[in-house]
């Protein structure tokens, strides 16, 4: 699969993940990172010449299009798009400061809002392209403490399918893919303890892989899945059902 693909937040997680499959499939990849320089800079060094570092706040409109210009320089347009970058926070939801919500809505909301406007328009010239979104299973049933971060990845979800049905006539596909538990970064506040017991709620009885939501990714990035779209494809283990 030769195509230009674009990858926010691929520096760590399941950016990375996405990242090093796109690239194994034989893609050319542009990633943003915002503070993990030297995991951008492993990245870029693995695969040399294939693997473009920018380093970009998704929830800045003007850094986004720079983000999409150094893109089209490098490689050519994006004809894949994985809208990945995303934060994460518990907290009572009584004690979540505007700023936090503001925060949280811009870099999962804004952020996709910013980089399917910029990548759009190639695509509808090329009557071809692919969006990934990544959301969460806490987009789909809510999670205790984590509401603004449920609330962002639920309006995801929905830009998601209302945005599928705008583009589908210009053979653009736009997809969904809900994660559940995975063992990345994000989870560095749990305990051993914790992430046991999310083990032992989840069907298959351990938690996910970066690299199994970046399979469901470059699956839905190919032509395998060019008559998927407006779908949320749950990577939960079965946790959610």
């Amino acid at each position: 699969m030769e195509k230009t693909v674009l990858i926010t937040g691929g520096s760590r997680g399941i950016g990375a993940a996405c990242v090093e499959a796109f690239a194994a499939a034989g893609c050319r990849v542009v990633f943003s990172y915002l503070h993990s320089q030297e995991q951008a800079a492993v990245l870029c060094a693995r695969w040399e010449g294939r693997a473009l570092a920018v380093q970009a706040d998704v929830a800045d409109r003007d850094q986004v299009t720079a983000l999409f210009r150094q893109a089209e320089q490098a490689f050519g347009p994006a004809e894949v798009l994985v809208n990945n970058a995303g934060i994460a926070q518990q907290k009572l939801f009584t004690d979540i400061t505007p700023a936090e919500w503001r925060r949280m809505l811009a870099v999962h909301l804004d952020g996709p809002f910013y980089c399917c406007q910029a990548a759009l328009p190639a695509m509808i010239r090329a009557k071809w392209g692919r969006i990934i979104n990544i959301s969460s299973m806490w987009g789909q049933v809510g999670g205790s403490c984590e509401v603004h971060y449920s609330a962002a990845k639920a309006g995801l979800i929905g830009l998601t399918k209302a945005l599928a049905q705008e583009e589908g006539p210009s053979g653009v596909t736009v997809n969904c893919i809900a994660p559940g538990v995975v063992e990345t970064d994000m989870m560095a506040g749990f305990s051993a303890a914790d992430k046991q017991a999310l083990a032992e709620e989840t069907p298959l009885c351990r938690l996910g892989r970066p690299e199994e939501v970046a399979a469901a990714a470059v699956f839905l990035a190919g032509d395998q899945a060019a008559f998927i779209t407006g779908q949320v494809l749950g990577v939960n283990g079965g946790l959610v059902v």
